[in-house]
């Protein structure tokens, strides 16, 4: 049966909520799969993931970048709550080590079998979680930033990359494509990279409606990723 709860937890001074999913009819310790959002926050689409992660056979855990009940609604909210994370990498990455350290706090949980996966800003923070050098099997980008910081030092990536992608994104042009590549080919960690044609940012989300901005939903390329990170996890995960 599926199972959700809601857990606080801190990085630091500010307190965090992350939801996580699990199916209490598979005994045994499980693999636990981090969900990052996009730039809105914890909202109900990265909670759905978590479960259905769980529906998987996972541990879901739909992490907080924000703080607890910190959600954007407008565009500029938005911008508002993603920018400080944004200028400021390696407070992102203390972020996303925080949600780590929760997870592996959580019960039935096998530690050596964690993966993350995040969407829009949460690509980029998942991203930033393995290029920390953290103990993670793999993470998936799906239609996230792709830009390396320029701030940090460079740790040894022992995460599995793979990141999904719209060729028609707007957000994320060729060229900075092209230098994600040229980034995890010269770590030499194990990358791939999925280009769907036809596709602009945002493709998993079903209320994603607005060209103009760049952002719109595609329903078979949605199929096509998911089938694509499902395949991963169970590659990494059975290693």
């Amino acid at each position: 049966m599926l199972k959700t709860k809601k857990i606080d937890y801190y990085d630091g001074n500010t307190l965090l909520e992350g939801y996580y999913a699990f199916d209490d009819s598979k005994p045994g310790k499980k693999p636990a799969v981090l969900v990052a959002p996009d730039w809105s926050g914890k909202n109900d689409f990265a909670c759905q993931k978590a479960e259905q992660l769980a529906e998987l056979g996972y541990i879901g855990f739909a992490l907080d970048m924000y703080g607890k009940g910190k959600l954007g609604e407008t565009k500029e909210e938005k911008i508002a709550l993603m920018s400080p994370f944004m200028e400021d990498r390696a407070l992102l990455r203390q972020r996303m080590l925080a949600a780590l350290d929760a997870v592996n706090k959580l019960e039935n949980i096998n530690p050596s079998r964690i993966g993350a996966i995040g969407f829009c800003f949460g690509g980029l923070c998942v991203l930033d979680l393995a290029r920390s050098g953290a103990d993670v099997r793999g993470v998936v980008s799906f239609h996230g930033l792709l830009g390396a910081p320029s701030n940090l030092p460079d740790k040894k990536i022992q995460a599995k990359i793979l990141a999904l992608h719209g060729y028609d994104d707007p957000m994320v042009p060729p060229e900075q494509v092209a230098e994600f590549q040229k980034e995890m080919t010269k770590t030499k960690v194990d990358w791939q990279i999925h280009i769907y044609g036809n596709t602009m940012h945002a493709f998993m989300n079903q209320k994603a409606n607005d060209p103009g901005f760049g952002t719109v939903y595609n329903p078979l390329t949605e199929k096509r990723a998911w089938l694509a990170m499902k395949d991963f996890f169970a590659e990494i995960f059975a290693a």
